[in-house]
């Protein structure tokens, strides 16, 4: 439905979200790429929502907004407007020095409206607000050296036979850039200072292993052409980009929750999926039941500490 000024009204639950100036190009297309606009944007999210709320509900945020799409700047927002709707749920954090007022999306309608103010990719936190300090993800971001998928697909398998080895649950995403996130789930008990370390100590155990395909240098000249092994997002504040959230790329790619078995298929790469097609991927559910499975990291340290002698 649209009104005579030409914003659009978006029914989303009980609520009506205004979309304005729906025909704005976002996604200038171009070569292969095709031209999206905030309309697609918010369609997209529409369909999305069933698959996407359950990775954003009770998680601080980080919204990554381009206002004028690619071309304008960018802007990486972390605290919440007062304009915002009343009904967008807020949750208060501690910084250094004061408090972040960060956005959390819990339904269709806040989804809706970030869309509108062209949020493109939203950064979740791998903690809830209820508890901040104790994250229930932890995530390992395979990022190659160049545009090369084969060097993550390879990576991806060594990472997750390591996980298999310490008895912990996995899942692969794209990244809708160049990599995969592996994400495994955690039962809330430990703080990020417990699950960075253990993130960081099972990296130098791959990347010792296979010195000349992988790494941890945090610095990229230390890297040459290996992949790195980052786990930096495993820490306080530290956001890492939401299951379906889209990237600021030709083409509006996704990033996008494979199963394992999907790894091998000749076709995947970091940028498969796009708003046109995410959401078939999203119905075929391929982290079926991991998100109930999270562990405690104790028993999983005591055998990665075993394999590291």
């Amino acid at each position: 439905m649209s009104g005579a000024d030409g914003t659009r009204r978006v029914r989303a639950g009980r609520r009506t979200v205004q979309v304005h100036r729906p025909d704005k190009v976002l996604f200038p297309g171009g070569g292969d790429a095709k031209e999206y606009t905030k309309g697609d944007l918010v369609d997209y999210h529409r369909a999305v929502a069933p698959f996407m709320l359950p990775h954003l509900r009770g998680r601080p945020l980080m919204l990554e907004r381009h206002p004028d799409g690619l071309d304008g700047p960018t802007f990486m927002q972390k605290n919440t407007p007062d304009h915002y709707p009343e009904w967008i749920t807020r949750v208060e954090v501690a910084k250094e020095g004061g408090t972040v007022r960060h956005a959390v999306c819990d339904d269709t309608a806040t989804l809706l409206y970030l869309a509108d103010q062209a949020s493109i990719t939203l950064h979740r936190w791998l903690s809830r607000a209820d508890s901040v300090d104790h994250p229930d993800r932890l995530v390992f971001d395979l990022d190659p050296a160049g545009d090369d998928f084969e060097a993550v697909r390879a990576a991806a398998r060594l990472l997750g036979e390591l996980l298999d080895e310490l008895e912990l649950p996995s899942a692969l995403m794209t990244t809708g850039s160049r990599g995969l996130h592996a994400v495994v789930p955690l039962n809330g008990r430990h703080d990020f200072d417990e699950v960075r370390a253990f993130a960081r100590d099972a990296a130098d155990t791959l990347a010792d292993a296979h010195p000349d395909r992988l790494t941890t240098a945090a610095r990229k000249k230390d890297r040459g052409d290996r992949l790195y092994l980052d786990i930096q997002r495993n820490a306080y504040a530290q956001t890492a980009v939401a299951p379906f959230t889209v990237r600021p790329r030709p083409g509006a790619p996704v990033a996008t929750p494979i199963t394992w078995e999907q790894l091998d298929d000749p076709e995947l790469h970091a940028r498969r999926w796009t708003i046109a097609d995410a959401v078939e991927q999203a119905r075929t559910n391929p982290w079926s039941g991991l998100l109930n499975r999270g562990r405690a990291l104790g028993p999983a340290r005591r055998r990665l500490n075993a394999l590291r002698g």
